[in-house]
């Protein structure tokens, strides 16, 4: 300690004006140096630091301004948003409710076509069987008309002979004839 008050002290350690030199004592020197410096940039950079901080503000406050602008536009936008969605979604429930209704309603048309088509279906049977069943009395008449014929034929030529045959056709003939007559 003695060595620092001595340097403050001393006026022979200090150099005359005329020299120019460093002065390699570290202990005397920083302390002053950095008085000198601390204060030379208080004084100077006061105002540089004054206008640092200042623009720093500026543009913090600027920043902060544009977020709640952008925050409130946003939010503007999600709302919207969210207008449109309810939107779509009422819609999308009028599209669910419509289209259940009109499955609905194609089902039950569907439904009648089906049972139009099978009461359709059923007539055509029904008519089907009464003309296979028309078809077949018509062809038992037939064949019963064909054994009655047959019969008849039979029994006509088992009663009548030669002379009696012959006199049935001329009476035949004879009323073929009569009709003629009367015809023309």
């Amino acid at each position: 300690m003695k060595n620092v008050t001595d340097s403050f002290v001393s006026l022979d350690y200090w150099p005359f004006a005329g020299s120019f030199g460093f002065n390699t004592d570290i202990l005397a020197t920083n302390p002053i140096n950095l008085t000198v410096v601390l204060g030379v940039l208080i004084f100077f950079g006061k105002g540089v630091l004054s206008d640092l901080l200042d623009n720093r503000k500026q543009r913090i406050l600027n920043t902060i301004r544009n977020s709640e602008e952008l925050r409130g536009g946003a939010i503007e936008q999600l709302e919207k948003a969210r207008a449109r969605l309810r939107k779509v979604e009422m819609e999308a429930n009028e599209f669910r409710v419509n289209g259940y209704s009109e499955i609905e309603r194609e089902k039950w048309n569907l439904i009648n076509s089906t049972y139009k088509t099978l009461e359709q279906l059923e007539n055509y049977k029904n008519e089907t069987i009464h003309f296979e069943q028309q078809s077949a009395i018509n062809e038992v008449r037939q064949q019963v008309f064909q054994q009655a014929l047959e019969g008849a034929l039979g029994t006509l030529n088992s009663c009548l002979n030669n002379e009696l045959h012959l006199r049935t056709i001329s009476a035949n003939i004879g009323m073929f004839g009569t009709m003629k007559e009367i015809i023309d």
